[in-house]
């Protein structure tokens, strides 16, 4: 097997990653002072520690929402190519979206579509 294109792929993205890290050290600024290092929300200065527990409800709902979004994005190929498949596509597509449909609605039984 010939390996030359992958090793050119490699290397070229291994001289522009190390290209821009090089030129953005020679040409950024260079002040650095105590102020840059502070947490800053909104113009106004944190009281207390700026890492407070977050609700694992907040990265449920996420999971869920790109669960959800990525599933819908398979949906696109599927539609491009299904009149080159026929019923076999049709009858694919079907259990994706029965599954996907169960899976909703487990998360909805179980609550953790709510806010709370």
């Amino acid at each position: 097997m010939n390996f030359t294109l992958l090793i050119t792929v490699l290397v070229t993205a291994l001289t522009l990653v190390v290209a821009a890290y090089v030129i953005a050290k020679l040409i950024g600024p260079r002040s650095y002072a105590k102020v840059k290092g502070e947490p800053y929300e909104s113009g106004i200065p944190t009281r207390g520690s700026s890492w407070l527990p977050v609700s694992v409800g907040f990265y449920l709902f996420a999971i869920l929402f790109l669960m959800f979004d990525i599933e819908t994005v398979f949906l696109y190929p599927w539609a491009v190519v299904v009149k080159e498949f026929g019923s076999a596509a049709l009858l694919s597509i079907g259990f994706f979206l029965v599954v996907l449909v169960l899976g909703l609605a487990y998360a909805w039984r179980k609550g953790d579509l709510e806010w709370k």
